[in-house]
């Protein structure tokens, strides 16, 4: 797997201790799509997302910067199940 620079640093905070408050929604986003996800909006304002045989759906925060330490280690956990980490 080979990500671009950005992606590759949002996949890091992603994984980072302690975890990241300031990781920007969009760079989410956009590192699912690099990593080869279908990524569909909802109606109810989430993001479904479909990696590797998984599927999961989140919330878009209310501000720019996904800043819910749970909604962090969720999509931590999801990438860990689609065999996905920074190394």
């Amino acid at each position: 797997m080979s990500l671009h620079h950005k992606s590759q640093k949002t996949l890091e905070a992603l994984f980072a201790h302690p975890i990241s408050m300031n990781i920007e929604y969009s760079k989410v986003v956009h590192m699912f799509e690099e990593l080869g996800a279908e990524v569909e909006e909802t109606k109810k304002n989430h993001l479904k997302v479909k990696l590797n045989g998984h599927e999961m759906t989140f919330a878009h925060p209310h501000h720019k910067n996904v800043d819910d330490k749970n909604q962090v280690v969720a999509i931590r956990d999801f990438l860990k199940d689609c065999g996905i980490s920074p190394e």
